[in-house]
């Protein structure tokens, strides 16, 4: 067994296909297949299974067993690269969506490197799907995700709980410290989808149709557009208003449905199967992220609309926002 064939391996898992498995690692079709069947032979038995006139591929018993030895073997040699190459110090590759790493993380990737020079960082953004996918394949060692999705080597648990605001920008605002959605201007709303409940709630209760008239992805995008057209309003998490409110004069209003929106969980996404080296980076990574997130967002529950936004203004000279 190499690592060669083992990728291959994981990656036929992830596809289910060997044309796109080719593709993902640049390799031609006959390659792929030949990295299987040496695994195979090496193995002395089948993995998967391809039937006629089916594009994508089965696993076989056999091969589904050997999925968690597979991703072990990734994790083992990973280490021995470290050993070989005489790192003293332990890389840890963090995934995480846009808006968390711009409104809650950065300054503590920051801290990190400041304070525990043993550890070096690789940072890569992502959507939250394509992050549990990287982390099955060892590609990333943690992650940081909004929805809890359901991945059989993969464990989540909630690191942060927020409540959700709608903001206006201060001189346009429906001055209201509580806001009922109806009061708004639907066709005014820029709409992120922070989560699956989010998005449920929001298809209920604010617009039913498909589609919002303006979507957006990324806290810059956020920030631009409401800068540029200042009657738009949006609901955010508390952290994401902090953020905005550095950049923008905002009115913050508290939601006054009578079923409000789901408060927004962060999860952090890590794999069951990790190294002693990895485990003991990720551990000092974590010990530190507690005590960043209760530093700063102690008070993230006493966050309320005040009118014209005197809260985030006073938080903001106290250096607390």
């Amino acid at each position: 067994m190499n690592f060669s064939e083992i990728e291959t391996f994981l990656m036929i898992v992830q596809t289910k296909n060997i044309t796109k498995t080719s593709e993902n690692l640049f390799l031609s079709q006959p390659t792929v297949s030949h990295r299987l069947k040496a695994l195979e032979d090496e193995l002395n038995t089948k993995l998967i299974v391809r039937k006629k006139g089916h594009k994508t591929i089965e696993l076989t018993p056999k091969g589904e067993e050997f999925i968690s030895i597979a991703q072990r073997w990734m994790t083992l040699w990973r280490e021995m690269q470290m050993i070989q190459s005489g790192q003293e110090k332990i890389l840890l590759t963090v995934g995480c969506i846009d808006t968390l790493n711009t409104t809650v993380m950065y300054p503590f990737y920051s801290q990190v490197l400041k304070e525990k020079n043993q550890i070096n960082l690789r940072l890569r953004t992502h959507q939250s799907s394509e992050l549990y996918g990287l982390l099955e394949k060892h590609e990333i060692d943690i992650g940081f995700v909004y929805h809890h999705l359901h991945y059989k080597n993969v464990v989540a648990t909630p690191v942060l709980r927020e409540k959700m605001y709608l903001v206006q920008r201060e001189e346009y605002a429906l001055r209201k410290e509580r806001i009922h959605t109806d009061e708004m201007d639907p066709r005014k709303e820029l709409f992120f989808s922070w989560d699956t409940n989010y998005q449920i709630w929001h298809d209920q209760f604010i617009n039913q149709s498909p589609h919002s008239r303006l979507q957006v992805d990324t806290f810059m995008l956020i920030s631009n557009i409401l800068g540029e057209d200042g009657s738009l309003w949006l609901i955010a998490p508390a952290s994401t208003v902090r953020e905005l409110a550095k950049y923008h004069k905002l009115y913050v209003s508290e939601i006054a449905n009578e079923t409000p929106p789901p408060e927004r969980l962060t999860y952090e996404i890590k794999h069951k199967y990790t190294g002693a080296t990895l485990q003991e980076g990720i551990g000092i990574f974590d010990d530190m992220l507690q005590e960043y997130l209760k530093e700063r967002y102690r008070d993230i529950w006493v966050l309320r609309g005040m009118g014209v936004s005197e809260k985030w203004k006073n938080d903001e000279k106290k250096g607390q926002v």
